[in-house]
């Protein structure tokens, strides 16, 4: 489908039919409103756009409203955005081997068993969420305990964080893998001590399995979609972020919007290391004038994660002496995707989780930025995770918005002190640092690297806990955001580092009616709860695309 059909049919899509004025009354609704909390007990919206909010029940009255809807006192809030995560890994993640809170490797084979047994006309067994550093030992696991529990079939598991691969010797026997085979660049093969595969694989030694995969159809990424943007919708997600896309998930998400199945929004990031990418960029931005499918930036990986020693530093690991993490792309090829994104018109957003990585990514962009003349264009990092204190204000300086998600640091903290040592730490998420040295944030997850509820990310912002508000006082406690700060990290904020922010990510007239009815009071429940916060419903332009059963 040309990209000239695509927009004349979603103008068809816009023209369809008017829509009666609706009143959502009976709540306690809340938006922010360039950092400042704006309260109102109703809103009223007609197109799929809000005309007004009254301050409080009194006012209600004055509403000539044809649809109302009574919110049961339920709490009212923006739609929540969530500005890095992978749709289709989600959806695909729904429907592959949970791994996620496994206990141990054994366990993890069991779940395997039980999905093989389950599956039987699976040849290939995909998964994800394993996690080693929450096992007894914390090693990394071998091959042989998937061998016992696959009957034959291929599997390849994902770490939580998506760069480590737990393969069995099926698919190590696939992808010609054996003791002979050298890493790749910017990719390690785990061998024990005779030289032997173990079966796990770093970053872009992933690939040599994923390239011996059945093909993903259209239809299947399709798919994969919806379902995730369904699961999204029922968890109070409005818009999503996503992270790395391929041209088959671009053509996914393409005709779910040309078909009028799009639950929820996604401003896309073009992965520009798949070359069928290229036509997008020489496009130029690729803007819905429904502001359901933006396309107008890139993604590129600078470095590997934290967990599985991949995030690049400037000194070794503090629990693995010699190894200082993996740069995913040199130099050179770093410079050439900025360069060409940016002469593109397009957002540049790079992950970076390692002290090196972050420096390097802020050179670079530092750079081409001058180069382009091109601050406008809200260049981000992806992660901004462990930074070294001295490069803290450059975010500020150079205009680069720092994309966080929270759950990271709750999820990291048993093992980031282990990997960087306590000196590290003094710029390890450090997000109120960030914000108080005037750089822009996002909030995002990371889903399915973390769990895709967003108010596990809102607790997480608040609390510096875990879910069993572990430690006490929380995490690294000084940088902690308050709760206003962390709705505009999910709302407002979030929106502006999409170029959206005079469309999404507010409850006043004019923007978009995209809001969510929960049961408990975001700003009055108590602190270490706001996790456990339930969505009743969820609106998208003014309509219901999720209602609690």
């Amino acid at each position: 489908m040309s990209f000239r059909h695509f927009c004349s049919l979603l103008l068809v899509l816009l023209a369809a039919g008017a829509e009666a004025s609706t009143l959502v009354y009976n709540v306690s609704g809340y938006t922010m409103d360039q950092g400042k909390r704006v309260s109102f007990a109703a809103l009223e919206f007609e197109e799929g756009v809000v005309t007004r909010l009254y301050p409080d029940a009194g006012s209600v009255a004055s509403s000539s409203a044809e649809e109302r809807i009574d919110g049961g006192g339920a709490t009212l809030l923006p739609g929540l955005i969530d500005a890095h995560g992978h749709v289709t890994s989600h959806g695909r993640a729904l429907r592959a081997v949970d791994l996620v809170g496994s206990v141990s490797e054994m366990d993890a084979a069991a779940r395997v068993k039980r999905f093989v047994e389950r599956n039987a006309d699976q040849e290939w067994i995909r998964g994800r969420g394993w996690n080693q550093v929450l096992w007894p030992g914390k090693q990394f696991p071998d091959r042989a305990a998937l061998d016992k529990a696959s009957a034959g079939k291929a599997v390849a598991l994902e770490r939580i964080d998506g760069h480590a691969m737990w393969a069995n010797s099926q698919a190590l026997k696939l992808a010609g893998i054996d003791a002979d085979t050298a890493d790749p660049e910017g990719g390690q093969i785990i061998r024990d001590e005779t030289g032997r595969a173990t079966g796990v694989l770093i970053d872009n030694a992933m690939d040599m399995v994923y390239q011996v995969m059945p093909p993903v159809t259209d239809d299947d990424m399709a798919n994969y979609a919806l379902t995730a943007m369904q699961d999204l919708a029922s968890l109070g997600v409005t818009s999503v972020h996503d992270a790395g896309i391929s041209a088959q998930e671009v053509r996914a998400f393409q005709s779910l919007r040309v078909d009028d199945k799009m639950p929820i929004r996604i401003y896309a990031m073009l992965s520009v290391l798949d070359p069928a990418n290229d036509a997008y960029l020489k496009m130029g931005p690729l803007l819905d004038p429904a502001r359901m499918l933006d396309i107008r930036s890139v993604k590129i990986s600078a470095d590997g994660a934290l967990g599985s020693r991949g995030a690049a530093l400037f000194k070794d690991y503090s629990d693995m002496p010699g190894q200082k993490g993996l740069l995913l792309v040199n130099d050179e090829q770093l410079d050439r995707h900025i360069d060409r994104s940016m002469a593109a018109g397009y957002q540049v957003n790079i992950h970076a989780i390692g002290t090196k990585a972050n420096a390097r990514v802020l050179d670079f962009l530092e750079n081409l930025i001058d180069k382009h003349d091109s601050r406008g264009l809200r260049h981000r990092n992806e992660h901004s995770q462990i930074v070294r204190p001295e490069d803290i204000p450059r975010f500020a300086d150079i205009g680069v918005v720092a994309s966080i998600q929270p759950t990271h640091a709750t999820s990291d903290k048993n093992m980031a002190g282990d990997r960087l040592g306590e000196a590290r730490l003094a710029g390890a998420y450090a997000w109120r640092k960030l914000l108080d040295g005037g750089a822009h944030l996002a909030g995002g997850s990371d889903f399915p690297v973390e769990s895709a509820n967003p108010f596990f990310g809102l607790h997480a912002a608040v609390t510096r806990q875990d879910r069993n508000n572990q430690p006490p006082g929380g995490w690294l406690p000084s940088e902690k955001l308050n709760r206003d700060e962390t709705l505009s990290l999910f709302t407002e904020w979030a929106a502006w580092s999409a170029h959206q922010e005079d469309v999404i990510g507010r409850l006043l007239p004019g923007y978009a009616a995209d809001f969510i009815l929960v049961r408990d009071n975001y700003f009055t429940v108590p602190e270490q709860d706001i996790w456990k916060n339930r969505v009743l419903g969820t609106w998208v332009a003014g309509k219901q695309v999720y209602k609690a059963p």
